[in-house]
């Protein structure tokens, strides 16, 4: 099966445009082709309609009857610890990564692009020490062989 992900009722979404860009919200009816009912309990998004466009649909899925109130919703969500999943994910580790960059002061990004060079320099410097060293044990190699061939 090509797709995992379908827009269906108690899929987890992220939110990509819009006021409430960067929160996690739960679709709980889908209202047509472009358009769904979502509720964020836990990421204090409000029930209301949101365009699919405006949507990102993640892996998760919660389980709650047909147009669940937001009770509902809410309960669903934290029995499925949606919130502890999702910080565990590849997908949100980077979402912080961005947000951490987009603060970093004008002396932050000089100080991270010293460090940069410091460990590029230990990791070329221990590159080179590795492969001196395999060539150092190819050469005495093939002169050890060379030398029992000629023994022979």
């Amino acid at each position: 099966m090509p797709f995992q992900r379908f827009v269906e009722s108690g899929r987890v979404a992220y939110v990509s445009d819009g006021p409430y860009q960067g929160k996690l919200v739960t679709i709980v009816d889908v209202i047509d082709q472009n358009r769904v009912l979502v509720d964020g309990p836990t990421s204090k998004v409000p029930r209301g309609q949101m365009r699919l466009n405006e949507l990102h649909l993640t892996k998760f899925r919660l389980r709650f009857p047909y147009t669940g109130s937001t009770r509902v919703v809410r309960k669903a969500w934290e029995n499925g610890k949606i919130d502890e999943l999702w910080k565990k994910t590849m997908w949100a580790r980077k979402v912080e990564a961005k947000k951490k960059r987009a603060a970093l002061s004008d002396f932050d990004r000089f100080k991270l692009r010293k460090a940069r060079q410091i460990r590029n320099k230990l990791r070329t410097d221990a590159f080179y020490r590795l492969k001196k060293s395999t060539k150092k044990s190819k050469a005495t190699g093939a002169s050890k062989a060379t030398k029992k061939a000629e023994k022979k």
